[in-house]
């Protein structure tokens, strides 16, 4: 029997992301795990042995050589058929570990570049660490076509290397878990305090500036000087934006925001939301987009590479130029003003959400090429 290990820094990443695939993994194949031990009981349903190791996110030299060195002994004593990465510097590691170990097949996905939004040196040296991902991996997946085109555009993938599972997306969206749901839309709402004839604003993810928050916190203190129905609902764990900073430059309207630290049911959310948005910089694929949309909630996020591949403009949401904090004010204005539209948009979403990204699809396409990569191992 093949012998699978699937790597990422945080056991959160693979309960979001990779979950599925790993269960489906497990009815095949012998399965581990590989991630930070910190909320490993969040991997603990998936029929798959748990390998804690002391994965950093942030940089740290000494540290992440005695992680190469520790994945470097695993991998030669397990003497895995497939290693799997997600995460740009657990990618790096792994698939280096698994090039020195002689694993056959190294698989690294792509969901986004660090160093799309940086200029000088450092945008220089973080993209010298994705082509090694690229030397190091005999497969690469991407998880947009846009993300694929532009990692080629900027010489870090070699035409015809990187592999789009299905229209896009890493895990695609599960319909029986994102639905519109007016019970629970009612009690979130009461719960959070919010009108049920309010027009809510919803961002899900981690409050950091490359994701935009200060651009939303900005137009969301403009929209509230003429919609007093206006709530803002930010979902998601602090990172280099504090909540109290995003309060501070609500002023006087701090009152219509609401705040919800990391859930893993983020569908309770959408379901409770009028419009998703996601004003980022940089996106590999914008997966809470389809998510959202599965609801049947409309977007409202930046025209970048990826969230292109999330949002059919004009069909499913809008796109705004990224930074143009005037754009997305207006775009948000014109968007709460209508409501027919918001329906219409919202009704098209999740149509085109299970047409084109759902789970099942993804996962019965990424087993299909673990099946093939290790046949022809």
């Amino acid at each position: 029997m093949s012998k699978l290990c699937f790597v990422a820094t945080i056991p959160a990443v693979m309960h979001s992301f990779l979950r599925k695939h790993i269960r489906a993994s497990a009815e095949k194949w012998l399965v581990k795990i590989v991630s930070n031990p910190a909320d490993a009981d969040l991997l603990s349903e998936l029929n798959a042995e748990f390998i804690p190791l002391a994965i950093e996110r942030k940089a740290s030299p000494w540290r992440d050589l005695l992680v190469l060195l520790q994945l470097i002994i695993l991998f030669r004593r397990e003497r895995f058929d497939l290693v799997h990465s997600i995460m740009p510097k657990t990618g790096f590691l792994s698939m280096l570990a698994g090039r020195v170990a002689g694993v056959p097949i190294r698989i690294h996905t792509f969901t986004g570049q660090v160093w799309a939004n940086k200029s000088g040196w450092k945008r220089r040296a973080l993209k010298v660490f994705d082509r090694l991902i690229v030397l190091f991996a005999t497969h690469i997946l991407v998880d947009s076509p846009s993300q694929r085109d532009f990692l080629v555009s900027e010489g870090v993938l070699p035409p015809g290397k990187g592999i789009v599972i299905g229209h896009g997306s890493i895990c695609g969206v599960d319909p029986d878990r994102f639905y519109p749901d007016e019970r629970t839309r009612l009690t979130v709402r009461h719960e959070l305090g919010i009108a049920q004839n309010a027009t809510v604003l919803l961002f899900l993810g981690r409050l950091n500036r490359d994701k935009g928050m200060l651009d939303l916190a900005s137009a969301f203190a403009e929209i509230s000087q003429y919609r007093p129905d206006a709530i803002l609902l930010l979902v998601g764990a602090e990172e280099d934006v504090p909540f109290t900073q995003i309060q501070e430059i609500c002023g006087v309207y701090r009152d219509r925001l609401r705040r919800v630290s990391f859930t893993p049911n983020p569908e309770r959310y959408m379901t409770t939301a009028d419009i998703f948005c996601l004003p980022s910089y940089r996106e590999g694929f914008g997966q809470v987009i389809v998510e959202a949309a599965a609801c049947g909630v409309p977007t409202i996020a930046s025209r970048i590479y990826g969230i292109t591949d999330a949002v059919d403009d004009g069909k499913t949401g809008l796109l705004f130029p990224a930074g143009d904090t005037v754009a997305l004010t207006n775009t948000l204005l014109w968007l709460i003003e209508n409501q027919a539209l918001r329906r219409e948009m919202g009704t098209a979403a999740r149509a085109r959400a299970l047409a084109l990204f759902a789970s099942e699809n993804i996962t019965r396409d990424m087993i299909g090429l673990y099946e093939k990569a290790l046949a022809h191992s």
